[in-house]
């Protein structure tokens, strides 16, 4: 029960994440300014992803970012209603930011604490599963207000009043868990296990016996490198897509919120997926597969340009797939670097993510404002096959 207010969060910026990129648009701005709002905002909330992680690690108390940031989130996107200036409101989306990821370590923590490390996957994907149902939800409201014409001000009061409703749903449900200790468990395990692994190859080498094992660590740099590529790509491609679809493609605004209903209801099917069929020992080759098919897919997205009369039916089938590759892709890498990144810097998964996110968040909307989107689908499918490569090194 404690995810409970994350739904309505997630509702929130579901909405947002279409409605947004739409609204700059709607008010004169340009791919650059929605470049600009999200690549500032990210690279700010890097040093607090780094920040909030070590905090609620160092005082063992989590609850307390979590009421934080759905306040804070309530109070900045009632101001958003004040303001049609897109210098405003590029300030006050980056400061939004800061205290967006403020939820985002202690919530990861709680899920590694509250569960033993053989449901960690089943807890992450649960989670996700109930957060992406709000997102789900948060876009189909986005497709109904679009086709209601219904003003901009009610749909930036509901988003607030959502996490007001986030917020005080997690005072009451959320609670800390009593004792910490299953991170450390794991660590433990694993050196006990490379250490073990270390003797059995020694005493077959001491013993003449023939083997082909190596005794190999996972590359953690690899798999970082990995992350922020992947985020970079993802970025690159997401960050401009609702206004490719509204201004390239012509498409009316509920006609994007509905492809992007498509979407998010694939990324709850690959939850659905994981919570089902779970193979811990698979999860790192999964990742690096994962990878290789959605910068298939990005590839394939230049069809869509090619191919005007069938755009809408391979964006309806090419996105929901985006979404349920990168929803395997994330339970895999949470549930991996729980394993690797030691106590006080909970932060550092969501500073990677944040690195790509904020390069690509600008990199996307330049090149779609100066070389056309084609490039965009070329470039961003070349930086997944960059991570496909990290992550393969990486095992």
């Amino acid at each position: 029960m404690w995810r409970f207010g994350f739904f309505f969060h997630e509702m929130a910026f579901g909405l947002l994440s279409v409605f947004l990129p739409l609204y700059v648009i709607a008010i004169e701005g340009s791919l650059f300014d929605i470049g600009i709002m999200s690549a500032s905002a990210l690279f700010l909330a890097i040093p607090f992803s780094f920040f909030w992680g070590y905090m609620c690690d160092k005082t063992r108390r989590y609850k307390r970012f979590i009421l934080l940031s759905f306040a804070t989130l309530t109070v900045i996107l009632y101001l958003f209603t004040f303001t049609t200036s897109i210098e405003l409101l590029i300030m006050l989306y980056a400061v939004m930011w800061i205290f967006h990821v403020a939820h985002e370590s202690p919530k990861n923590v709680l899920i590694a604490e509250l569960y033993s490390r053989e449901e960690w996957e089943k807890a992450f994907a649960s989670y996700e599963i109930f957060a992406k149902t709000g997102w789900l939800s948060g876009l189909v409201f986005g497709f109904i207000i679009s086709t209601y014409g219904i003003e901009a001000k009610f749909t930036l009061l509901f988003c607030s009043a959502l996490n007001l409703v986030a917020f005080a749903s997690s005072l009451v449900l959320v609670t800390d868990p009593p004792l910490i200790f299953e991170r450390s468990l794991v660590k433990i395990e694993k050196t006990v296990d490379f250490t073990y692994r270390g003797i059995a190859l020694a005493s077959k080498l001491l013993d003449g016996i023939r083997t082909n094992e190596r005794l190999k660590r996972e590359n953690l740099y690899a798999f970082c490198s990995g992350l922020v590529l992947f985020s970079l790509a993802t970025s690159i491609v997401a960050t401009p897509l609702p206004v490719f679809f509204s201004e390239n493609l012509a498409l009316p605004v509920n006609f994007v919120f509905g492809i992007f209903v498509l979407s998010s209801a694939g990324g709850v099917a690959g939850y659905l997926l994981v919570l089902n069929k779970l193979n811990r020992q698979a999860e790192k080759t999964h990742i690096s597969k994962i990878v290789l098919f959605r910068s298939i897919l990005v590839f394939i997205l230049i069809a869509v340009i090619l191919m005007p009369l069938y755009n809408i039916v391979l964006a309806s089938l090419i996105l929901p797939l985006m979404g349920f590759t990168h929803a395997l892709f994330l339970i895999y890498t949470l549930s991996v670097s729980m394993e690797f990144i030691p106590e006080g810097k909970a932060g550092l998964f969501n500073a990677l993510v944040s690195i790509g996110g904020a390069c690509g968040a600008f990199i996307g909307p330049f090149i779609a404002q100066t070389m056309g989107f084609i490039y965009v689908f070329l470039i961003t499918s070349i930086v997944f096959l960059l991570a496909y490569i990290a992550f393969k090194i990486s095992r």
